[in-house]
């Protein structure tokens, strides 16, 4: 190992950096980072091709950052001009998509009041509000769209109507609506929503229970969507720690 260690210097070294700040922001299974630091570059290599190619994908989405940012700034200029509909919707689309929620929200809002009929406008609209801690204004949007197609994102818009109504406080509305959507809905963050609603009501067992379906998937899940899957996972794990057994 020592001789191996030497031929790669100081290349070896920077594959163990470079491995090790990886594993720093995507969060992957701890046991990586002892193989990183114990096995050296050999293990630094293993790492690259079982956690950092799979990744590869990442930076196509970069790419895709970078045109989406210069379309944001191409509507901009439209709209000064052509202020439709239409133009609002894809900004706000593509503002959402860049985590810019507020603006995203603004440009919804511009969208509804040139005329907007659209429930894709009205979803996006009560989904940054509701990320952005605005649960009473995302209600009247989500309804909206839920009376209309309940089954609208896969289901997602259901369970953020019943993460609305807990929000602001309508418990009782909440979880009928948690129980509805969790028959046909497989999504972890709406289970941990109705985890987190049950463990506010003191009913740790049942929250206790929901936190864990969201962990009791990954065994029989494709790597590349235990991947996808991690923030929910860790979150589930906070939520199992932090609830008494």
């Amino acid at each position: 190992m020592g001789a191996l260690t030497h031929l790669f210097y100081p290349w070896g070294l920077f594959l163990q950096a470079a491995a090790i700040i990886h594993f720093i922001r995507r969060r992957p299974d701890t046991y990586w980072l002892y193989i990183i630091l114990f096995l050296g570059p050999i293990g630094a290599l293993v790492y690259f091709f079982a956690e950092v190619l799979p990744d590869a994908g990442l930076l196509n989405q970069s790419f895709k950052g970078i045109s989406r940012g210069k379309r944001i700034k191409a509507l901009e200029l439209a709209i000064l001009d052509n202020p439709s509909a239409g133009n609002f919707e894809e900004l706000g689309e593509l503002l959402m998509e860049s985590g810019n929620l507020q603006s995203a929200r603004n440009a919804f809002d511009k969208a509804i009041a040139a005329r907007s009929t659209t429930l894709e406008t009205f979803y996006h609209r009560g989904v940054c509000a509701i990320l952005l801690g605005d649960a009473t204004a995302a209600l009247a949007d989500i309804e909206k769209v839920v009376s209309k197609d309940p089954n609208h994102d896969f289901y997602r818009a259901g369970g953020l109507l019943a993460q609305a109504y807990a929000l602001t406080g309508q418990k009782e509305r909440s979880e009928a609506q948690f129980r509805q959507v969790t028959g046909p809905s497989t999504l972890s963050e709406t289970y941990l929503n109705f985890a987190d609603l049950l463990a506010s009501e003191g009913r740790t067992v049942e929250a206790r229970q929901w936190a864990q379906k969201v962990l009791d998937k990954e065994p029989t899940m494709p790597r590349y969507l235990r991947r996808r899957e991690r923030p929910w996972s860790r979150r589930a794990r906070k939520t199992l720690k932090q609830l008494p057994a």
